[in-house]
């Protein structure tokens, strides 16, 4: 090629090609070998593919964004292919001698590559104990004392290892995730009916509401009230927060009062005499809700129509607007559509990117635009589905028939398209009613994995106990 281009008029060429050309690319010569190896090229590929990426993530285990980007392709390439019957192994993992009544991450959702990867959760049980497992290892690292009352609910923040946990007379304990110890405790005047952990850029909180109707606002690890706000007077309330942590969204399935968006801030420092500053969304008869993962203030709602016939799913894109008085809350009707009366009332529901909704009614998983054009539907399980988890690259269903349906979203459509996988098999009917499932990855015969931000449970039949209490079942790809 005569004249030649120079370095910068290469860069600027290859900033054009995928991963695959600029591979091709380095055969050609010593020049095009050193522009194709510019951090820049890999570092926009990976910030293209991965959006959520950051500096952080692509240093640990390995040394360059091409390293990053070509380890974690083959990865999910591998995870994509996946073999059941040779790649994955179930185990059982037992220690509770009751109900396990909630689960929660304690691992990173990093990706790495050194080998140094683990996957960590926490449970909860009727059995009045809190115990952390090595999933990997199908092992208990560490178990609680017996606590005064049942605990029902666990919540994690991985970046402070910390687990957090309710038992059934509403006293909240903050736990070290290394080693069990308490740290802090706190006393609700009643029963909670949801909880919350909150990493928020300006520091940590809790979010907990009651059955009273109150919603509060704790510190963490110290567990001091920031807040205390009456939400639904006498009816308990469920919680959503925003991405980001900027946003709080609080409804109640137990009356015909609306559900409210609250601004973060307002929760955290509150000023006195002055309610936090709030909306209520014209969503009456609320059945469940999710955020759209890519944006930080769209909020997708599954609700009855104004007679109360037909659900509807109302898309609300959030603001907030400064004025002397104050502010307030704007709130944009994005979008809505109708659904079909032949379909039975969704369960479940995530958003995908900002665009997409999932929703899972009984055996059925369907994908929608926020417009209401259907995208895909899946039936692959024998029994109704009981949990969902969605994140930029793959969907998995666990189900009662207990099975594990994973899909993968393909890169090559112009609109969000999924490709249901394979399935994975795991459990026994001898086991008890919640079974807990996580699955492990690893990359290569340096056994470096990557631990997918994943844990599907669901309430399951309940058969005569064993001795052996609740156990757990993982499900590993090696």
């Amino acid at each position: 090629m005569e004249p030649k281009l120079g370095f910068h008029e290469l860069l600027h060429v290859f900033s054009f090609l995928e991963a695959r050309d600029l591979l091709r690319a380095a055969q050609v010569d010593k020049v095009w070998n050193e522009v194709s190896r510019t951090k820049e090229l890999w570092r926009h590929l990976c910030l293209r593919r991965w959006s959520s990426c950051t500096a952080s993530q692509m240093t640990v285990g390995t040394q360059t964004w091409k390293e990053y980007y070509l380890c974690r392709s083959e990865l999910e390439f591998r995870m994509e292919r996946g073999r059941p019957e040779k790649d994955f192994i179930c185990k059982a993992i037992a220690g509770h001698t009751a109900e396990i009544d909630g689960l929660a991450y304690i691992s990173s959702n990093l990706c790495r590559f050194d080998g140094q990867a683990k996957s960590t959760v926490c449970t909860v049980s009727w059995d009045c104990t809190l115990r952390a497992w090595d999933m990997q290892e199908g092992t208990e690292i560490w178990s609680s004392l017996p606590q005064p009352a049942a605990l029902v609910n666990v919540v994690a923040l991985p970046r402070l290892q910390l687990a957090v946990t309710v038992d059934k007379r509403g006293l909240i304990k903050v736990w070290g995730a290394e080693d069990g110890r308490e740290r802090a405790s706190f006393f609700l005047p009643v029963l909670s009916s949801a909880l919350q952990a909150c990493d928020h850029p300006e520091g940590p909180f809790l979010l907990v509401a009651c059955a009273e109707g109150f919603l509060f606002v704790l510190t963490v690890p110290q567990l001091q009230l920031r807040s205390r706000t009456p939400v639904f007077p006498g009816s308990p309330a469920r919680l959503l927060c925003s991405p980001g942590c900027q946003w709080v969204f609080a409804w109640t399935q137990s009356s015909e009062l609306g559900p409210k968006v609250f601004h973060t801030r307002s929760l955290l420092c509150p000023e006195e005499d002055e309610p936090p500053v709030s909306a209520t969304l014209p969503a009456c008869l609320t059945c469940i809700a999710c955020w759209a993962p890519d944006e930080t203030a769209r909020l997708m709602v599954t609700h009855r129509n104004d007679n109360d016939l037909q659900l509807v799913v109302t898309t609300y894109e959030l603001g907030v607007q400064q004025s002397r008085e104050g502010a307030d809350v704007m709130v944009q009707q994005v979008a809505h559509f109708l659904l079909p009366n032949t379909r039975m009332p969704p369960h479940l529901m995530k958003g995908h990117g900002s665009q997409v909704i999932l929703l899972v009614s009984w055996l059925e998983l369907a994908l929608f635009t926020i417009h209401g054009v259907q995208l895909a539907a899946f039936q692959d399980h024998q029994r109704p589905i009981a949990s969902l988890w969605v994140d930029q690259n793959l969907v998995v269903t666990a189900s009662f028939d207990l099975s594990l349906r994973v899909y993968v979203w393909s890169k090559e459509e112009k609109l969000p398209a999924l490709k249901s996988c394979y399935y994975l098999l795991g459990g026994s009917h001898r086991w008890a009613s919640i079974i807990s499932l996580g699955i492990q990855t690893e990359l290569g015969k340096s056994a470096s994995a990557r631990r997918l931000p994943y844990a599907c449970r669901g309430w399951w039949e309940r058969p005569a106990r064993s001795r052996s209490g609740s156990p757990m079942c993982a499900s590993r790809c090696s």
